[in-house]
Formats: C-alpha cells, sequence, structure tokens
C-alpha cells in the first residue's frame, strides 16, 4: 500500500505580541521508521495535560494558559482520522481521532530559535488494545562539571558516585518495557539548577528523581535519607543541605529565560495542583524509602521522608524526591558507594520503590497500568540470570519458572518475565 506523507504549514502575518502563549500548528509527517510527527510552535514552555481516551480512541492535548492561532478541524491519514483544535476558555486543546489504538510518546518541549516546538509522536501498533505510553523517569544526577559536590576518603567525589549510581538506575529501567529513563546528565557536566527541572518539563517526565551523596561536617554522620520540597526544613541535616544549595541558587535563578516555564508563579496560578504534586511526591518518598531500609548493606539516616529547600524538587505537577545514597564524608558510606555492588543496591531500591509506587498509583494507559503483574525485562549482551536476579530483587530460582528456562540459559534480545 502506498504511504502518504502529509507536510501541512500555517504562514502567518506579524501580530503585535500578547502575553498569551501562543500556539499554532506548524506540520504533521510520518517518518521512515512508521513514526508520524506532529508539531505545534509555542511561544515559550507551558504547563501540559496529555491523556489518551478510548471509545472512541483519542488523544487530547491540554495546554494551559495558551491562545490558539487559530481554531482548526482537519482530516488526515491513517492511523490519525482527523485533528481539531479548540479555546478551552485560557487553554487550548488538541484533540487527535484515531482510528484505532496506538503507542504515542508524551509531549515533548524544544526550545529553538523560533520558539518552542511541541512535538508528539505516534505509532500503529496492531497488538495493543488500548492507546499505550511508557512512564517517563527523569534521573537527576547530583552536581557535575564544576560542581564537584562533597568530598569524601581518598578523593572520592559526589558527582562521580551519582552519576554511576543514576546509570545504574537508567539501565534498568531502560532495559524493563514500560519504562523510558531521562538523564539529565550522563556525563560530566556543569548543569545550572534551573535547567534541571525545566528538562524534566521540557521531556514530559512522569517523576523526577535527583540522586546525592553528600557531605557534614561530622565524620560519624553516616546512612541513606529522602527528600521531598518544603519552605522549612525538618531536621539539622536537611537545614544545613538546604543552605548550602541556596548559595548556588542566586546565580541561577537570574539564568531564567523568558521562554522558560515559571514553577513559582504556577505554583500560585495552581495550588490544588501543587498540593497533589506534594502528597505524591511524599508517596514515592516513603516507596523508595521502604526498599533502602531492605537494603542489609544500606543504612538508614532518617526512618521517615525529609523535607528541605531544595530547588529542583519545586516542579508544580511532577513528583520529584532527592535521595541521598549516603554521607560521602563518613568513611563506611563512601566505602559502600565507591563500590559498584553498593551503588547497585541504592539503584535497585530506587527501582523498586518506583515501580511499586506506579503499581498503587497508575498512570491510565501505561504499559506498566496494562499489565500490573509482571515486569518484562530484554536481556543485553553481558547479562547473567544472577546479576539480573540482584537487580531486581528477586531469586533465579523464581526467573526461571516464571519463563520456564531451560537450564537457565538466556540469549540477547530474549524478553523475559520478572513477578515483583
Amino acid at each position: 500500500m502506498k504511504k502518504l506523507i502529509f507536510i501541512y504549514s500555517i504562514f502567518f502575518i506579524c501580530i503585535e505580541s500578547s502575553s498569551a502563549n501562543l500556539v499554532k500548528f506548524s506540520s504533521i509527517q510520518e517518518l521512515p521508521s512508521g513514526e508520524i510527527s506532529i508539531n505545534f510552535k509555542l511561544d515559550k514552555v507551558a504547563l501540559i495535560n496529555s491523556y489518551a481516551l478510548n471509545e472512541p480512541s483519542r488523544l487530547v492535548i491540554d495546554i494551559k494558559d495558551s491562545e490558539l492561532f487559530e481554531e482548526s478541524e482537519t482530516r488526515q491519514n491513517y492511523p490519525i482520522k482527523k485533528i481539531r483544535t479548540n479555546q478551552d476558555g485560557t487553554s487550548s486543546k488538541i484533540v487527535l481521532d484515531l482510528y484505532e489504538s496506538i503507542y504515542w510518546q508524551k509531549p515533548t518541549q524544544e526550545q529553538t530559535k523560533n520558539g518552542v516546538l511541541l512535538n508528539l509522536s505516534l505509532k500503529k501498533d496492531k497488538n495493543l488494545k488500548k492507546s499505550t505510553r511508557d512512564i517517563i523517569v527523569a534521573i537527576d544526577a547530583g552536581h557535575g562539571g564544576k560542581y564537584p559536590g562533597a568530598v569524601g576518603p581518598n578523593n572520592i567525589l559526589e558527582k562521580d558516585v551519582t552519576l554511576l549510581i543514576s546509570k545504574e538506575l537508567e539501565r534498568t529501567l531502560r532495559d524493563t518495557k514500560g519504562y523510558k529513563p531521562l538523564m539529565i546528565r550522563d556525563g560530566d557536566e556543569t548543569i545550572n539548577l534551573n535547567d534541571r527541572y525545566q528538562n524534566a518539563r521540557k521531556y514530559g517526565a512522569d517523576i523526577f528523581i535527583s540522586i546525592h551523596a553528600d557531605g557534614f561536617r561530622l565524620s560519624s554522620v553516616k546512612g541513606a535519607s529522602v527528600f521531598i520540597w518544603s519552605d522549612e526544613a525538618s531536621s539539622t541535616i536537611a537545614r544545613n543541605l538546604s543552605d548550602k544549595q541556596r548559595k548556588r541558587i542566586q546565580a541561577d535563578i537570574k539564568n531564567l529565560l523568558p521562554s522558560d516555564f515559571d514553577e513559582d508563579m504556577a505554583r500560585k496560578t495552581y495550588p490544588e495542583t501543587y498540593k497533589n504534586k506534594i502528597n505524591q511526591s511524599k508517596i514515592l518518598g516513603t516507596k523508595i524509602l521502604e526498599q533502602l531500609k531492605r537494603d542489609p548493606f544500606t543504612k538508614i539516616h532518617k526512618q521517615n521522608v525529609e523535607f528541605a529547600d531544595f530547588r529542583v524538587l519545586k516542579s508544580i505537577d511532577i513528583p520529584s524526591v532527592l535521595v541521598e545514597s549516603g554521607f560521602i564524608t563518613n568513611p563506611e558510606d563512601a566505602n559502600r558507594l565507591k563500590g559498584k555492588p553498593g551503588r547497585r543496591m541504592i539503584a535497585r531500591s530506587i527501582f523498586l520503590g518506583i515501580h511499586n509506587y506506579f503499581q498503587e498509583n497508575p498512570i491510565v494507559g501505561t504499559y506498566i497500568d496494562n499489565n500490573p503483574n509482571h515486569l518484562s525485562y530484554e536481556i543485553q549482551r553481558g547479562d547473567v540470570l544472577s546479576e539480573i536476579a540482584i537487580r531486581f530483587g528477586v531469586t533465579i530460582d523464581q526467573i526461571s519458572r516464571i519463563n520456564n528456562l531451560e537450564n537457565n540459559t538466556i540469549y540477547p534480545g530474549q524478553t523475559i518475565k520478572i513477578k515483583i
């Protein structure tokens, strides 16, 4: 069957600038991969709510505090019946009416010279009974580049430890069906505090996990902690960590671009949204802390979720948690975190906490929501069952039994089920 490629562009005359975030249709095209890319242009990064509906099948993109350049309804090619846009008060709604269920990705927002490009991607999938997407987990490896963070014995740097833990977590999420990791930094880069949470929004993160391994003036202080945001610190350690971050914040705040999303103003505009985000952050943090407590090698500094004024956690709607994997200034913690087994256990605890959170607080229309009884993991080159078992906190026998593995044989590209 001959493929038709549709590319539409809207040409418009210059108009006087407005405080509203103007939304303009840009293009739609089918890529060689079979993926369909739909683009709109915005003046600035927006607060967006996107979701799939069934019977009939459709996708809805709700862009808050924005104004459509024009309302429209255009017929499209399979699997899209038509694209409708309409103004709903202060929100711009984009609705894609579909012929059938599709695999889709949350909209991303990329800053360009000509404004912000909003991209929505979808792909035909005959095997789907409902439109489905992955859960996007933003992983923020603390510090980096010119900010080394805390320094431990033998010059162990916090920025190195946090990146290695983050990559362990990324690997597990990447190879587990239904999750998509987003690395805020994947190398020794200097990233300011604004860009960390701004990037999570631009790439449609469902949750934000910031990983640290801080220090304290007393080397006896040790153990892992989990934090969520609050104006008031919940302990002396929390207050100390908050104060340290504030020294970096002042310069970073000034670097906020006019096209960036203003989280501080949004919290005042949408107080209920923010209240719900804080509640969900606490649930997520509690799930991660529960798993850290089960790790026999990790000591716990505080038995309950802590509160601190960490700017990276201040997103209005993305549940956000900061994990202190330990105090790198403590010899015992430093020794645990400089070795791969210790870092892997921290990453495992975070992953299991994330998964338990989404099992109890599912996002409707995600793969995890549609397949709640097991995980699907794709075997990678170099994988062995013993490592996989450790990574997911199960036994080799449990993996072998559920997958009917003969002689525990696995091979790259094979998909196995893991029941947690």
